[in-house]
């Protein structure tokens, strides 16, 4: 077993994070508040893309490509041998494709499926092994409000999305008497790529923002660290009763209906 990292005395010293989707938007934003607070992170992911901002990732990355079950097995095998525990995983991978269903094709379905559910699957399926050892387990999934009602054109996403939550339940309840705690988060409009490519073609983005800004009651938009705060709870002892539920971060954009402008 390799020597452990020097550690932080934070909230979640001595503990080992998982992060798929670790260099994405809001994936990275919460590798980065992981090892803030002491944990270990390993930023699962496709490549070590450090270029966003101008600044590398936060953790150790692991090559990580969740559709494929002989590397998920390898990576949490990494882990093992490296840490020798696993206490905190974050499934954040996903992608988000644009098509109602009469324009999504048979591979587009697929390949959603295979990354925002499949991914969640594998991935917990094979940490559930160490996490049973932690005395501190706690699973977070990547939601949305996408789960439970419905944007234009996003048919498959939405899908998926129902998917996650519902492990989330099922895994709660089978895992809870394990001492594993699981909960998703459904985040509503996230200042990252993803939801930069949403915005309409042809439109200005700082028009766009504006309007999406105008819809929530709060009058803005959320970002990573927003995201990234509420997995550093949910990873922390402070939620240690906080299991099986969804967690709407949206800004308060579900909670009224859409709003016309005069």
């Amino acid at each position: 077993m390799t020597a452990l990292p020097e550690r932080n005395n934070g909230p979640l010293a001595d503990r080992v994070a998982l992060v798929t989707g670790g260099r994405g938007g809001a994936g990275r934003a919460v590798c980065e508040r992981l090892a803030k607070e002491g944990a270990v992170v390993y930023a699962a992911d496709l490549d070590d893309d450090g270029s966003i901002g101008g600044e590398p990732g936060a953790g150790q990355f692991l090559r990580f490509d969740v559709t494929s079950e002989a590397e998920v097995q390898a990576g949490i095998d990494v882990i093992a041998e490296q840490q020798g525990r696993l206490d905190i995983v974050v499934n954040a991978a996903g992608i988000e494709i644009e098509k109602t269903v009469e324009e999504t094709t048979l591979e587009d379905w697929n390949k959603i499926f295979a990354i925002n559910v499949t991914g969640t699957f594998l991935t917990s399926k094979y940490a559930l092994g160490m996490l049973r050892q932690s005395g501190h387990a706690s699973i977070i999934n990547f939601g949305s409000y996408d789960g439970y009602i419905a944007d234009p054109k996003l048919a498959a996403y939405c899908a998926t999305k129902g998917a996650v939550h519902m492990i989330t339940k099922a895994m709660a309840v089978d895992h809870g008497p394990e001492g594993i705690r699981v909960n998703a988060i459904c985040p509503g409009y996230i200042d990252t790529p993803m939801l930069q490519q949403f915005y309409p073609d042809g439109v200005d983005p700082e028009a766009a923002r504006a309007e999406a800004e105008f819809v929530h009651p709060l009058r803005t938009i959320g970002t990573p660290t927003d995201m990234a705060n509420l997995v550093f709870w949910l990873a922390s002892d402070e939620a240690r009763y906080a299991t099986g539920q969804l967690w709407v971060l949206d800004g308060g954009l579900s909670a009224q209906i859409q709003q016309m402008r005069f």
